[in-house]
């Protein structure tokens, strides 16, 4: 999702909006290990969502960050002073997709027809 802030773009990893909550949700996605600055960064991006999207009766946005790890000693000092409502957890990557979506997704060769990317010519 691109953010125009200043004369700078920057890119959410994704923005989603709680129907229940009435509030925006940045979740920033990591591939590495919890570092202090990504607290800072996510900060930036649910105050920039909050001044450009936040509706009137729109709760404040929620930042959720997901790191392969983290050491919480670390994580609580980087997020001990902030005010924003912000989270951070890890992941476990999975190369196989659980049985009980299997059957709720296209498969990849699926996909690749929508595309026109099948190998055949037009």
């Amino acid at each position: 999702m691109p953010l125009q802030v200043g004369e700078r773009e920057f890119f959410l990893d994704l923005l989603f909006y709680h129907t229940r909550l009435h509030c925006h949700v940045v979740v920033e996605l990591k591939t590495v290990d919890f570092e202090p600055e990504f607290a800072g960064k996510l900060n930036f991006y649910i105050k920039a969502v909050d001044e450009q999207l936040r509706g009137e009766g729109d709760q404040p946005t929620i930042g959720l960050l997901l790191c392969k790890s983290k050491d919480r000693l670390v994580a609580e000092y980087a997020l001990s002073d902030i005010q924003k409502p912000m989270g951070l957890s890890t992941y476990t990557l999975s190369h196989t997709l659980p049985e009980a979506l299997r059957d709720k997704l296209p498969s990849i060769e699926a996909i690749e027809r929508e595309l026109g990317m099948d190998g055949a010519t037009p």
